[in-house]
Order: structure tokens, then C-alpha cells, then sequence
């Protein structure tokens, strides 16, 4: 149950990025947008953590703005599987990608936050 209302969350989190950020393109169905969201998750759950550990220096150096970039690299490598997928989700570009990446870490930590409130309530 845990593993699908993440899988929602990152959904939702990856359409406000495609409604908010031009640059972003998803044309598909709902289906789609969860298989998009599996990929992403799977990329970071496997990908982020080596690239994480590989640019350890950076991130420090930067105070932590480097995992902004990550954020981009990982949406970018995640448009890439997915469209060799059949998938139809299109990042055009770093700048895109980026912005992306920010509204998807916000939107996924808001909404974890007002789920992981309903979830102590019921």
C-alpha cells in the first residue's frame, strides 16, 4: 500500500512539473504518468544514491545545491528510459530539467507530508 501511494505521490508530483514548467512534455495517459513515476522512482532508488556518493565533494562544496543538479540529471536520464519505453515523456533541455527537478522535490515533500498526516489520523 506504502509503495503505491508513493508511486501516486511521484505521479502527481511529475504532472505539476509538466503543467508548471514549459520545456516538460507528457502526452499519455494516466497509466503512462505511473509507469513514468515507476522509472523515476526506480532511478532513484538504483542511479541517485552512486551519483550522490560520486559527487559527495561537490554537494558539500556547494552546501548542498549540487543535488539540484541531480535532480535535473536524474528527471533527464528518466525522460531518456522513458522514451526508449514508448513512453511519451519529453524533457527539452538542462534549464527545463532543472526547474523540473525543483517542482518535483517540493511538490513530493508537500505532499508527503499532508499524506503522511492523514495516514496518523486514520
Amino acid at each position: 500500500m506504502r509503495f503505491l501511494l508513493r508511486l501516486v505521490i511521484t505521479a502527481t508530483a511529475l504532472w505539476l512539473a509538466v503543467v508548471l514548467v514549459p520545456g516538460i512534455v507528457w502526452s499519455g495517459s494516466a497509466i503512462g504518468l505511473l509507469a513514468v513515476a515507476l522509472v523515476f522512482g526506480l532511478l532513484n532508488a538504483l542511479v541517485r544514491p552512486l551519483l550522490v556518493l560520486l559527487s559527495c565533494p561537490l554537494i558539500v562544496l556547494t552546501l548542498g545545491l549540487f543535488l539540484l543538479v541531480l535532480n535535473a540529471v536524474m528527471l533527464l536520464l528518466t525522460a531518456s528510459i522513458s522514451n526508449s519505453l514508448g513512453l511519451e515523456f519529453r524533457v527539452d533541455g538542462f534549464i527545463p530539467a532543472l526547474l523540473g527537478g525543483l517542482v518535483v522535490a517540493i511538490a513530493s515533500a508537500i505532499l508527503s507530508v499532508f499524506v503522511g498526516e492523514a495516514q496518523r489520523r486514520g
